[in-house]
């Protein structure tokens, strides 16, 4: 590929100093950076990216976080952002813009069960809102008087603010942060390879979803507002729950008048093969939280989408003493931001158009058997995913299940960059061992492609 960049824009090894001077890097070691060069990322065109050393890699991760769903370089998108900039970037979300009105429409359409949607500015402000809507709730309407308490996951992640992290089912992301907000409680993941019962599907009466009526029995019925999911864990270690298990757990909250969210930050928007994540299960949830491949992450955007009746709830006549603060008070700077909702619009506009959903399907189902035909390697425990979003679990013994260590697997992660791909890492069930392969290349990933970085995992284990 011809590289577009001029290199004579900037001097590398000035930029080299003032990475290593003046960022503090995302979830990085400080050491880190007195002991090696980090990579900075200057161009990227599809599914490849150019550091500034001039070599070029696969991104099989979707710009690091499983985030740009259309590819890096979208003209269209950068166009679209341009011309609505220039014409009115920006008026607080207490107003109306024409894109926010648009794109709020497109995802009741995809959503047709919801009916209003709250913009704001990450996945952390969206599951904020969502917890807020319930805590509100819980004091204004009668019919939910003191029903406050979010129910979340063991090893599912939804954001890094105090709140979010309550709600975070992993150890390791929540280490030294506390303490964190009461009201939040946990129940056991659904990982079949990990069974935290002890038993095997499907002769396991899929307690896993069963168990959350032990918690809201503990914690009592009467103080339990929501549950919140991620349709498949991500950053807990892109966790496939079988068909049974939603449909169980949203029964039990129905039971209980419980309000199911779905997280999905990351898989919504055509990432496991259907268009949202809760379309691979028979699930019809109350609200759903939505950030990352929303606008493609070419700009930032979240949104909380709920049912009509919740936001009905929130209704209030600011004329009469008693009710008239009963509304959601409740603001995000971003959410007025008219260049995110028309990147958004143009990001959903591709995805439609070039079918990508049904790639990410076909593609996806290409990248499991073909990272399935590793299992035979010594270190690989696990193969787990849906579309283009798969994981695989290594292991120092098939036997005992017992994870590699962290070091060992950044050793593994650095061959396979040296193999010219970029993958990702998540949580095994151990606090401190980021040790399973995640993949999730952008939609536009072809089979060739795929070949691509499944080789470079087998020559970096085989290294190894």
């Amino acid at each position: 590929m011809q590289s577009t960049v001029n290199w004579n824009e900037y001097d590398t090894e000035e930029m080299v100093r003032g990475d290593r001077d003046y960022l503090w890097h995302h979830i990085k070691p400080h050491k880190v950076f007195q002991s090696a060069e980090q990579m900075i990322i200057v161009e990227g065109k599809g599914l490849r990216v150019t550091d500034i050393r001039g070599k070029e890699y696969l991104d099989a991760t979707s710009g690091g976080v499983w985030s740009v769903m259309v590819g890096h370089g979208r003209e269209s998108i950068a166009k679209a952002i341009y011309d609505q900039l220039i014409t009115m970037g920006y008026y607080a979300g207490a107003f109306g813009n024409i894109p926010t009105i648009k794109f709020a429409a497109k995802l009741i359409e995809l959503l047709p069960n919801l009916g209003k949607v709250f913009f704001s500015n990450s996945g952390s402000e969206a599951n904020e809102k969502a917890f807020k809507m319930v805590r509100q709730l819980s004091h204004i309407d009668p019919s939910r008087k003191g029903k406050y308490k979010i129910l979340f996951r063991d090893r599912d992640y939804h954001g890094t603010t105090i709140g979010a992290l309550s709600a975070t089912g992993q150890l390791q992301r929540k280490q030294d942060f506390g303490p964190f907000a009461d009201g939040f409680a946990e129940f056991p993941h659904p990982l079949c390879y990990r069974c935290p019962f002890d038993k095997s599907y499907p002769g396991c009466n899929i307690d896993c979803a069963r168990s959350v009526e032990d918690v809201i029995l503990k914690e009592g019925p009467d103080t339990i507002g929501g549950c919140i999911v991620e349709p498949i864990t991500a950053g807990g270690g892109i966790i496939v729950p079988v068909p049974e298990y939603y449909p169980i757990l949203q029964e039990i909250c129905n039971r209980y008048g419980i309000y199911l969210i779905m997280d999905e930050v990351v898989c919504g928007f055509g990432r496991t093969g259907k268009f949202w994540g809760l379309d691979q299960y028979d699930v019809d949830p109350d609200m759903v939280t939505m950030a990352k491949g929303l606008a493609s992450s070419y700009m930032p955007l979240s949104a909380t989408v709920v049912r009509q009746e919740i936001f009905d709830k929130f209704l209030c006549d600011p004329a009469d003493p008693e009710e008239g603060i009963n509304y959601f008070r409740d603001i995000s700077t971003y959410g007025g931001c008219a260049g995110a909702t028309v990147a958004a619009l143009e990001s959903t506009r591709i995805i439609e158009e070039e079918n990508l959903v049904e790639n990410s399907r076909v593609v996806g189902e290409y990248m499991l058997e073909s990272l399935q035909a590793l299992s035979d390697m010594p270190l690989v425990g696990h193969v787990r995913g849906k579309g283009l979003f798969c994981g695989l679990e290594l292991v120092k013994d098939k036997a005992t299940k017992e994870p590699i260590t962290e070091a060992e697997m950044g050793r593994i992660m650095g061959l396979v960059a040296a193999e010219g791909v970029l993958i990702g890492r998540t949580n095994s069930s151990l606090p401190g061992n980021n040790t399973i392969m995640n993949f999730a290349p952008a939609l536009i990933a072809t089979k060739a492609d795929i070949d691509e970085i499944v080789a470079a995992v087998k020559k970096a284990i085989e290294k190894f």
